[in-house]
């Protein structure tokens, strides 16, 4: 039997493993994920109810809310960092929570289930290019193999198992707004590398969140003057708050702190787990099937994955 001291002396280790396992950066790419899966679910559900802007304004209006309590004297310490870098945090901004954000809602509007998810799972090529072209880092032949083995785990789910059904998927503009889309989050992702020194990253977040919201203001403002009024329903408030505080809140700190630990083209594979959770949440909610096909594709996606988050041999 452990004496009361020896298990004293263990317990605060054994905590202190557990909170390092549940930081591991590879695990928070996971949980961002599934948020995120998430985010295209509600923003397909009250895509006739909430307008693209009114949904992007608020989600960050909300995060911003939630997160200044806790970065308000973080954000004041670091005032002067903030204004240096102002045009570099503003760019920050118009990647990878304006842009990005409303090109999303906005194709959700236009685009099919299977077209956006076929799409997103372009997001490693493009982080890979951008990391190239920016940065002249290298791709590894191991990194584009994880990335081609996951893609085919995504055309295996969104086609059905059948590949010719794939020349069925019709180009519209809100395919062209998702590619535009996952083209502004991988330039965010990528310029990551050059965030601003010593703003701790929960206040870089509370940042762009806030211009995000100044940024859209007029924008809202403009929308709700020319369009009908949004329904103060539960269903809305509640996928306003969920948008808000999942992706934007949790999501995105979690993908920052990866990324930082990772490197970009590490943790871009990742997003092809999107597809994965995005099936099952389909399955729990939405009363989808599960076929021979969506098992195949998630077995592809995270043989890809893993492949892809590899360390190279020293």
């Amino acid at each position: 039997m452990v004496s009361a001291p020896a298990s004293r002396a263990t317990a605060p280790l054994l905590l202190g493993r557990l909170g390092r396992a549940a930081a591991s950066p590879y695990l928070l790419l996971v949980y961002a994920m599934v948020f995120w899966s998430g985010n295209a679910i509600v923003g397909r559900a009250v895509n006739q109810q909430i307008p693209s802007i009114t949904l992007s304004f608020w989600r960050w209006a909300i995060a911003f809310g939630v997160l200044l309590p806790f970065t308000a004297r973080p954000i004041w310490l670091h005032w002067p960092v903030i204004a240096r870098h102002w045009r570099l945090l503003t760019l920050y901004c118009l990647l990878g929570l304006v842009g990005c954000n409303v090109l999303t809602y906005t194709a959700l509007h236009y685009t099919t289930a299977v077209n956006s998810s076929l799409i997103n799972s372009a997001t490693p090529i493009f982080v890979m290019c951008f990391s190239y072209l920016l940065f002249g880092d290298r791709i590894e032949a191991r990194q584009l193999v994880g990335v081609l083995v996951s893609l085919a785990g995504v055309v295996a789910i969104v086609s059905g198992g059948r590949l010719d059904s794939l020349a069925a998927l019709g180009i519209n503009r809100g395919d062209l707004m998702m590619l535009g889309s996952i083209g502004l989050w991988s330039a965010y992702t990528v310029l990551l590398r050059r965030k601003p020194e010593g703003l701790p990253p929960m206040a870089f977040l509370a940042v762009l969140m806030g211009l995000g919201t100044l940024i859209e203001l007029p924008f809202y403002l403009l929308e709700r003057a020319l369009g009908e009024p949004v329904e103060a329903s539960p269903a809305n408030l509640l996928a306003m708050l969920y948008v808000a505080i999942f992706p934007a809140v949790i999501a995105l700190q979690f993908w920052n702190r990866a990324v930082a630990q990772l490197g970009a083209n590490r943790a871009g594979p990742f997003v092809h787990l999107m597809p994965v959770f995005g099936t099952g949440l389909a399955v729990l909610f939405l009363g989808e099937q599960f076929g021979w096909h969506h098992a195949l594709g998630v077995a592809l996606i995270f043989a890809g994955v893993y492949l892809a988050s590899l360390r190279r041999a020293r």
